[in-house]
């Protein structure tokens, strides 16, 4: 017997506060067939055999089923090395063998500087991706490791993700790693998950939805109005407000496909 459990219109909220749709996209369109739509969380098989198992527990299903989850589209195997010079650089150890060519691998997987680095001696690995996130009411994500999914070959290092307001600020989300044993690959098979991510309203009772969303001319005029500040000013949440009063009231439009 399945079991679930859902908060909205109980007793003592709101009525008319059903869960929150967020909108996801692709902003690029190239090479987008190779990128997994993200998924709520599900984790393998579980007992449920016995009414104290935990796969029954309304906290464990509640908590679980607020997690997405984002997979790797390629697969990486990837070295630490640095050159003659002794500047940072990566080593595609998959070779011959890669599925990825090394000059596209290049174009959206790099060593952050290695100033810029948060801790001396361990370098910063940044995977670009076209995931955007959107939202028409209050909504802040937060990205993180995929801690739920058992890795067979731990990852020898850690992400580092952030927490912002998807309604206005939707940005392209990046995948960011910290390397800290660099004598070890990182290794990861398109598929595995890469990241999840989970969402906060103004009501922590409320679910969410999650659609793909239309990429139309006003949130794509949207983004651009957004997009990039970061490589101009530090401390962007500065920001936030001067963007909320620019954005259209209705962003998100869900994609209508045929079945």
């Amino acid at each position: 017997m399945e079991f679930s459990i859902r908060f909205e219109n109980a007793p003592g909220l709101p009525e008319n506060k059903g869960p929150v749709t967020v909108g996801w996209f692709l902003n690029s369109q190239k090479g987008g067939v190779v990128y997994y739509p993200p998924e709520r969380f599900r984790g393998a098989e579980k007992n449920r055999e016995h009414a104290k198992s935990a796969s029954r527990c309304p906290a464990v299903i509640n908590m679980e089923s607020r997690y997405f989850v984002f997979r790797a589209p390629f697969d990486l195997h990837i070295g630490f090395t640095r050159d003659k010079e002794g500047k940072p650089a990566l080593r595609n150890l998959a070779g011959d063998m890669s599925g990825i060519r090394a000059n596209k691998l290049g174009q959206v997987l790099h060593l952050v500087s290695e100033k810029e680095w948060r801790y001396p001696g361990v370098p910063t690995l940044q995977l670009s991706l076209p995931y955007v996130l959107i939202a028409d009411e209050p909504v802040y994500v937060t990205q993180l490791a995929p801690f739920l999914d058992y890795q067979r070959d731990p990852w020898p290092g850690t992400i580092f993700g952030g927490r912002f307001p998807i309604n206005t600020w939707p940005r392209p989300l990046m995948w960011a790693f910290e390397w800290h044993d660099t004598s070890k690959p990182l290794k990861i098979n398109r598929g595995d998950p890469l990241f999840y991510v989970t969402f906060e309203a103004v009501s922590p009772d409320r679910s969410f939805t999650l659609v793909e969303a239309e990429l139309t001319k006003e949130l794509a005029d949207y983004v651009d109005f957004v997009s990039g500040a970061v490589n101009f000013v530090n401390q962007t949440f500065s920001l936030f407000e001067r963007a909320e009063e620019m954005r259209p009231e209705t962003l998100l439009k869900p994609v209508k496909r045929n079945k």
